[in-house]
């Protein structure tokens, strides 16, 4: 590792010193090009050396997965343990957790993991405090729970930091760009916008990241730092929730910009709005139920079934099975989204919570 770790080191120290302006712009972009190249090699050869066991080889299972993040002791287990059926080791001292801890927390019919893992520390991308292994748990999430007490706030910004310097984006929007290698013919660059990087240093990065015949859409105005996520093999996007645990032992007066936004106040230890987490946490993953009636069934309840909110009838369809979605051809829908009982709408409609649904 230290092979990749020390050129990562000289590139961001060469970064570092450099002013940014319009004449250093295009050497800048090249060395990010370069420095994203090396973390992917840096997170490929992580992700290599914890493929199995300690304990961090956890399925995915449930509706969808929540990792806890947060410093050591900051209520994690305690957390997991109110949520969930899990049995988490707690104590009030550092390093308890020393493996993935999974339970599921039961929710509007929705079964969701939750993930307790070793806190972060600092240095984590270079393996310290099992930092490459939490690393590698965290970018399987479909959401992130990032927790800290009033006392140390600043950990949530830390924290923060050395995920985005492992490739992981928290609520950010993937780029829109589009890319389409070719191969042959250079390199072109389309966009009807107007750029603040010149097109020259556009196509340098490009190249630098591996591209030389292709064609570029840049459908939004985009950054340095977007152009090169948009090349780079580890970026994951992930949405995350902002946890103030510990909450009766005070309200945060200075807050990080994290949670500028907002956050959920909470007390593990007393379970003092666990509720209304629990509801942020179903409202950020974007999940709905919706109800399957069976043919020649009265509509009821009985059946419920957990989707993202963006599915069409045409996904939930796919979903069930291959089989079933090619003799399915519109559904009636009854409840939310119907304008009236047994309302026949095609397979491109969008369900609603609470709609129950009978292909046909």
């Amino acid at each position: 590792m230290a092979e990749i770790l020390d050129p990562i080191k000289q590139i961001e120290e060469e970064i570092r010193k450099l002013p940014y302006h319009k004449g250093t712009e295009r050497h800048i972009g090249m060395l990010r090009a370069r420095l994203a190249i090396l973390k992917d090699k840096q997170i490929e050869a992580a992700s290599r050396s914890t493929g199995g066991g300690g304990g961090y080889a956890v399925k995915k299972q449930g509706d969808a997965t929540v990792v806890l993040v947060g410093p050591p002791s900051a209520g994690k287990s305690t957390l997991i343990n109110a949520l969930t059926n899990a049995e988490s080791k707690v104590a009030p001292y550092a390093f308890t957790t020393v493996s993935v801890i999974p339970g599921m927390m039961k929710y509007k019919n929705a079964q969701i993991q939750i993930l307790d893992v070793p806190g972060l520390i600092e240095g984590a991308e270079e393996g310290k405090g099992r930092g490459r292994e939490v690393l590698s748990v965290v970018r399987g999430a479909d959401l992130l729970v990032m927790m800290s007490d009033p006392q140390r706030l600043h950990a949530i910004t830390r924290n923060s930091e050395a995920l985005e310097r492992n490739g992981i984006r928290i609520n950010k929007a993937v780029p829109d760009i589009k890319i389409e290698k070719n191969i042959s013919g250079g390199l072109l660059v389309h966009s009807n916008i107007k750029q603040e990087l010149d097109k020259e240093t556009i196509k340098d990065v490009i190249i630098q990241m591996g591209i030389k015949n292709g064609d570029i859409y840049l459908r939004e105005k985009v950054t340095m730092d977007q152009l090169i996520d948009a090349l780079s093999r580890n970026r994951v996007y992930i949405p995350a929730l902002y946890v103030v645990n510990k909450i009766d032992l005070g309200v945060p007066k200075k807050l990080p910009p994290e949670l500028s936004n907002g956050y959920v106040g909470i007390s593990a230890t007393k379970k003092k709005d666990l509720d209304r987490l629990q509801a942020e946490i179903w409202k950020a993953l974007g999940l709905t139920t919706i109800f399957l009636v069976k043919p020649n069934e009265e509509p009821n309840e009985e059946n419920p079934t957990v989707v993202h909110s963006d599915y069409t009838l045409q996904r939930v369809a796919e979903e069930i099975g291959s089989e079933f979605v090619s003799s399915k051809t519109k559904a009636k829908i009854w409840g939310n989204g119907a304008k009236f009982p047994a309302q026949e709408v095609s397979l491109s409609t969008v369900v609603k919570d609470g709609m129950m649904v009978r292909f046909i």
